[in-house]
This record gives C-alpha cells, sequence and structure tokens, in this order.
C-alpha cells in the first residue's frame, strides 16, 4: 500500500510550491501588462457617448483630440445642418451608411479589385464610421496593425452609438482646410453662411474636399476650381439625384448655378 503521507509531502514539497507562486504572479504580470497594453492600444470608445471630441492645432506639431463635456461653441447637431450637405457628403464618403455596421462589404471587395489591378493602394474603403475612430483615437499611419485596431474600434462604435450620432461626430470633427476643422466653421470659411444654408452645389464642392482637404483647399483658393473639380462636384450630383437627395430639376437647376466662394 502507498504511503499516503509521502505523496503528500512530494506534492506539497517546498521547492514545488514555490514555483507555483512564481507561476501565478508571472500570470499576474502578464494579465496586467496584457489589460494595459489592450486599454492602450484599443482606446474606450464609449466616451463619446458623454464627451465631445475636439481638435486642436495651435501649439501642437500634429493636431491633437481632447474630449470636453459641454458643447463646443462650433459643434453643430444634424438638424442644423442642410439636408442638401448630408446628402452631398454622404454618397460622397459612405453610401451605404445608414445600412452597414461599421463596415462596407461592397467598398471593401471593390478597393481589393482596384488596388490588385493597379498594383497599388489607389483607393480605400473605409467608412465614416471607421473615419470617426481614426481621427478621434488613432493616429494616421497606414499599416495593418492600425487598419486592424481602426476594424475592431469602428466595429465597437457602431454597437455604441446611433447613425445619427456617428455622422454628427464626423462632420464635427473632419478636416476641410489647413488646421480647418468642423463643418460650421467651413461653412463659414468658405461661403460666409451657416452650415443649414448651403445648397446642394456648395455641399457638394465641401465633399470634394475631404480626401485631401490641405491639398484641394489651397490649390482652390489660388487658381479657382480645377477641371477636376468640376467633374466631381457635378459626380456628386448626379449620385444625390440617383440616391433621391435631389430630383431631376432640382439637379439641372445646381448645375447651372455657378459657385462662388470667399
Amino acid at each position: 500500500m502507498p504511503c499516503l503521507v509521502n505523496s503528500f509531502e512530494h506534492v506539497y514539497s517546498p521547492p514545488l510550491m514555490k514555483k507555483r507562486r512564481l507561476f501565478m504572479a508571472l500570470l499576474m504580470l502578464l494579465l496586467v501588462v496584457g489589460t494595459s497594453f489592450f486599454l492602450l492600444e484599443f482606446p474606450d470608445t464609449s466616451l463619446l457617448k458623454t464627451h465631445y471630441p475636439v481638435i486642436f492645432t495651435k501649439g501642437f506639431q500634429k493636431p491633437k483630440v481632447f474630449f470636453v463635456k459641454n458643447r463646443p461653441l462650433h459643434w453643430v447637431s444634424l438638424n442644423e445642418v442642410s439636408d442638401k450637405i448630408l446628402g452631398a457628403i454622404l454618397v460622397s464618403e459612405d453610401w451605404a451608411f445608414y445600412h452597414h455596421k461599421g463596415l462596407d462589404p461592397n467598398q471593401i471587395k471593390k478597393a481589393l479589385e482596384i488596388n490588385w489591378k493597379k498594383g497599388r493602394f489607389v483607393r480605400g474603403a473605409s467608412t465614416i464610421t471607421q473615419q470617426v475612430v481614426r481621427n478621434v483615437f488613432l493616429t494616421k499611419d497606414k499599416n495593418l496593425w492600425r487598419k486592424f485596431k481602426e476594424i475592431i474600434l469602428a466595429l465597437r462604435l457602431e454597437k455604441e452609438l446611433s447613425k445619427n450620432k456617428i455622422l454628427e461626430i464626423y462632420l464635427n470633427i473632419a478636416e476641410w482646410g489647413n488646421g480647418l476643422y468642423g463643418i460650421d466653421l467651413a461653412s463659414q470659411y468658405y461661403f460666409s453662411k451657416h452650415p443649414y444654408e448651403l445648397t446642394a452645389r456648395e455641399g457638394a464642392f465641401l465633399a470634394v474636399l475631404l480626401p485631401s482637404p490641405k491639398k484641394y483647399s489651397r490649390t482652390f483658393k489660388e487658381q479657382g476650381l480645377t477641371e477636376f473639380a468640376f467633374h466631381r462636384m457635378n459626380d456628386i450630383l448626379q449620385k444625390m439625384t440617383q440616391a433621391q437627395y435631389l430630383t431631376p430639376e432640382e439637379y439641372e437647376e445646381e448645375v447651372s448655378e455657378p459657385l462662388v466662394l470667399n
């Protein structure tokens, strides 16, 4: 019959207990480090439920985001923005915004096909939700790890905020020129108007700026509207008509009207 006392002493011998304590300490350390890494790499997007993101450029080498509880001076809600500009932004940036859950599979597929044919990156597929988390929580570095974080945070944000709230945040943090953030300041800068006063053509112009605001804003201010800008604006107006933000009659009226910039 085996000696139970000897077996007990073997299992709970001091060297073995020491190893177990060391293992538990290492496990706790890994847990703390892993949690800290996750919190740093994947910020808490629910902060946007109670705070407004504000982008500052003055005194910083790169734009810096701060979170405030009180509504910022130039913050506008969706009902303070004309339906025409909302339509222009949506058909230009994220046609399926109200139908996807943070990612647009159709646009991802198209982007992959185009980039594969060109042999280089020429088209992205970021939704408005992805742009919000990138501009508020992440850097603009182009690498797979940043893209992965952007996808995770976008899916999370869609569960935490309504579509209208996400779109409102986007309009208020988007860049429309060098250091020019938010639709309210952009409307006043380019047209001396409030966002609710903008026409479809003016909305199309602002939508044209979004992919490269610093470059396009400088070009238009120095050289006026280029052939590319006219073509792109008319393309956006056509899409607005297809999406029924404009009637065919309104479209004809908009394309015939001159665009007057400040």
